[in-house]
């Protein structure tokens, strides 16, 4: 489909990918009444991970952020799977970001930006949201980062 999101991103020089085929027994994304829940989504690429390792160690905050904008490229992606078109979103609800953290690592926020600046780039006003930024010791296949996010649809 294409509509403004579509629009969006193509003027942002951004495609959506393909949905990330899930690593274990869950869906990418489900859908409960007006809202959407996407998984975790890691910031794969092509089926890939472009880069490993902890945040502050391996990899920089900078490098990270980056990856947060996949992730959230891909969480897009998820939604669009199950409401088909992404004019859809009424507005991004919630997002929970987790940074495979350095021990004194703390920059945490400055790397989920990343996906924050991102929806807001593609869905202006309606990709303004709540948020969590979380370190944790490790995520799956040695992500730096992973990203969720919950969305509030329009009316059917």
């Amino acid at each position: 489909m294409s509509g403004a999101v579509d629009a969006t991103l193509a003027e942002l020089g951004l495609t959506l990918p393909e949905v990330v085929p899930p690593l274990a027994a869950y869906q990418p994304a489900v859908r409960s009444g007006a809202y959407v829940y996407t998984s975790g989504q890691l910031p794969m690429v092509d089926g890939k991970l472009p880069v490993t390792g902890k945040v502050g160690a391996e990899v920089t905050a900078e490098e990270a952020k980056e990856l947060a904008r996949t992730c959230a490229l891909n969480a897009l992606a998820a939604v669009r799977s199950v409401v088909g078109d992404l004019d859809r979103i009424a507005r991004v609800v919630k997002v929970t970001g987790f940074v495979s953290s350095a021990p004194d690592f703390t920059g945490q926020p400055g790397v989920i930006n990343g996906a924050s600046e991102l929806l807001g780039q593609v869905l202006g006003d309606k990709g303004v949201h709540a948020r969590s930024a979380v370190g944790v010791a490790v995520l799956p296949l040695d992500a730096p980062v992973e990203v969720e996010i919950q969305v509030e649809l329009t009316e059917d």
